[in-house]
């Protein structure tokens, strides 16, 4: 048999190696990740199929007690791009992991911001110092959270001109939902809405329409806040008491009895942000 050269096996297996290991980058510089599933919307619009948009917590995961995978913690490190509202505590204790911190991307800049306090017990987040967090849950704000993400993108791929081109349908998207939103509130006329956790802060500011909430700076309302919301709401006629889907539907059941309205689950985390705030004014302002 005739022998192989040594020097010839070192060659082919460095070869295979490098090979291996252009691949392995090649496949995380595919990746970017998000911090929250409708963050994840507004990317996968503008980079399509190009990238493989990862959600850090995922569904039903308690962002307080969620804690990363070693491949989690490995791809976030050779990730492309990490998009996060840069408001919830929860971002920064993981991002804070990051060694690349240029690549960290602040969808709220731009945003003014409202005081308040989101933090709870049970299956939500902390907000960060006194600011409320959920700039998700408003049309308008959306707009300036899509803007900032094409302007990562775009400055990390200046060449790519369809990314441009999915951004401007994304803009149309969210003028339109801007609009559709805008005009049910002013047709329902509707002064209020009562719902357990204040996540409609920005909603309600952007179009006018008071939020009450029953749990404020992450506590439940007292027995003499909660009676004043039932009397408000029983003489208003208030139909429909919201509360979200990481909460029980208990937390609102008691109230609904006083006033004689129905309990209705929202979910501000759904992955498809646009077709859920559409979902949620029509709950709202019917």
């Amino acid at each position: 048999m005739k022998r192989i050269p040594i020097l010839y096996i070192c060659v082919a297996l460095m070869s295979v190696m490098l090979l291996g290991g252009c691949q392995e980058r090649s496949r995380q510089d595919n990746v970017m990740y998000v911090s929250i599933a409708p963050i994840k919307y507004l990317v996968k619009q503008i980079v399509g199929d190009d990238f493989r948009v990862e959600v850090l917590v995922p569904a039903g995961a308690s962002p307080e007690s969620f804690e990363p995978t070693p491949r989690q913690f490995i791809e976030l490190n050779s990730s492309r791009l990490i998009f996060g509202t840069g408001l919830l505590d929860f971002e920064r204790a993981l991002l804070n992991k990051v060694e690349n911190r240029s690549k960290i991307i602040d969808l709220s800049r731009g945003i003014t911001p409202i005081a308040g306090s989101c933090s709870h017990t049970h299956h939500s987040h902390h907000c960060h110092h006194g600011i409320d967090p959920h700039i998700w849950c408003s049309p308008t704000e959306l707009q300036t959270m899509a803007e900032n993400a094409f302007t990562a993108i775009r400055a990390e791929m200046p060449d790519s001109v369809k990314y441009e081109e999915r951004y401007n349908v994304l803009c149309q998207q969210l003028l339109d939902l801007n609009e559709e939103v805008a005009e049910m509130c002013r047709y329902s006329r509707l002064p209020y809405f009562v719902i357990y956790h204040p996540a409609l802060t920005y909603f309600s500011r952007a179009y006018g329409i008071e939020q009450v909430a029953v749990e404020k700076e992450g506590k439940e309302a007292g027995i003499k806040r909660i009676a004043q919301i039932i009397d408000r709401a029983r003489k208003d006629g208030v139909t429909r008491v919201f509360y979200q889907s990481e909460f029980p539907k208990s937390s609102v059941e008691a109230i609904c009895s006083e006033i004689g309205a129905e309990a209705v689950e929202i979910n501000p985390l759904d992955e498809n942000i646009i077709e859920n705030l559409r979902e949620i004014t029509r709950l709202i302002t019917e």
